[in-house]
């Protein structure tokens, strides 16, 4: 499921069809002109030309233009992406994904309900999460739902540039927000700022800014001083030095840390369970399917496997803990083999270290990396 390839082919069949649909606009642009130029030589009381002439200069001219003869050869090309495209998808998207599931894995109902409702009032859709929560049967999966209405109430009020649901909710929150070092405050405070210096006088702006910005000197310093300068050009910001403040990204921006801060303090990650899980399985699946397509002639049995067979690489943000994999075995560390530490600073696994020492047998052995001679004695265990 190679969405790279997908895109590319997609792109190919965009270009060839922006690049038609010019080529169709510009020779009918030229086709009105002509017959506009023919029309207007057969409407003259006296022709200088008869219409068969006339008729066959305008033939001519059109069997002639290269422009014609270049639409043609645009058409077939965008005809050979059209018909490959599908063939792409086809190739790409395997329909079949039933061979990497693990049969043997066993479900928590309640737990997966419980995430399923979860996403859809994150979201916003509290209708869908009800009719949901209806048909599991278990009013427990929909303890999260009333945080969610405040938090979309919230996130609505900034889309329409209403900032005080948000900033009440800051400043009874303000403390925990401090803890969690979240700029939010600062944020939609500077919003505000800005929303004065617009709507008001640049002095109702400033007397904002004394009130409510100044405890922030410390760590905003800088901003607070380009807001302050902003009010200079307040009645033409966006010919300004400070033109960014008018960026729709600031509410965007601060939209999304509001929406951070919340689900944290809610005790829930900043994105949702479900997508974290569907986004990393869409890019654990392809070698996955890789791997079954290779083993399909080999007796292994994928569903009695304790830990994958091959590697799978995950972008960072799914990756929530350490985990280490011993360089000689190959075997992934466990409370049962931990990785451990050498004296040269090089980390082995604790069973890959006693095989080396023939289990105690020898009080020092060579590391596998480097000259050093390793002392038993002298290894550590690693927490991570």
């Amino acid at each position: 499921m190679e969405l790279k390839g997908i895109k590319d082919a997609f792109d190919r069949v965009a270009n060839k069809h922006k690049l038609s649909f010019t080529k169709t606009h510009e020779i009918i642009q030229m086709l009105s002109q002509e017959l506009d130029k023919a029309l207007s030589l057969l409407q003259e009381p006296q022709p200088r030309f008869d219409h068969r002439s006339i008729l066959a200069d305008v033939k001519q001219k059109l069997t002639e233009n290269s422009q014609v003869n270049q639409l043609e050869v645009t058409e077939k090309e965008l005809n050979v992406a059209l018909t490959k495209y599908p063939k792409v998808l086809e190739k790409q998207l395997n329909s079949d994904i039933s061979k990497a599931y693990r049969n043997s894995v066993e479900f928590d109902t309640h737990v997966v309900n419980q995430i399923i409702a979860n996403f859809f009032y994150r979201q916003g859709m509290f209708d869908i999460g009800d009719c949901f929560v209806a048909e599991t049967g278990d009013e427990s999966e929909c303890s999260t739902r009333q945080s969610f209405i405040e938090m979309h109430r919230m996130v609505e009020a900034m889309k329409r540039r209403e900032l005080g649901p948000a900033l009440n909710w800051a400043t009874s929150n303000s403390e925990k927000l401090k803890q969690a070092r979240s700029d939010l405050e600062m944020k939609l405070h500077s919003l505000r700022f800005l929303e004065i210096a617009k709507d008001q006088t640049p002095q109702e702006a400033i007397n904002y800014a004394r009130k409510h910005m100044a405890v922030y000197a410390d760590s905003c310093l800088y901003e607070i001083q380009k807001l302050t300068c902003s009010l200079l050009w307040s009645r033409n910001l966006e010919h300004s030095p400070y033109s960014e403040f008018l960026s729709p990204s600031r509410w965007n921006n601060a939209v999304r840390e509001l929406t951070r801060q919340y689900c944290n303090l809610l005790g829930e990650s900043s994105e949702s369970a479900l997508s974290i899980t569907v986004t990393a399985g869409t890019q654990a699946l392809p070698v996955l399917l890789k791997y079954m397509n290779v083993i399909a002639n080999k007796k292994l049995d994928w569903q009695s496997m304790e830990q994958l067979p091959v590697a799978v690489e995950l972008s960072e943000e799914f990756q929530y803990h350490s985990v280490f994999v011993c360089p000689v075995s190959k075997e992934q560390a466990s409370d049962e083999n931990p990785p451990m530490m050498m004296s040269c600073g090089h980390v082995l696994c604790k069973q890959t270290i006693n095989k080396m020492s023939k289990n105690g047998a020898k009080s020092s052995f060579k590391c596998p990396y480097c000259p050093t001679d390793v002392d038993i004695s002298r290894c550590r265990q690693l927490h991570f």
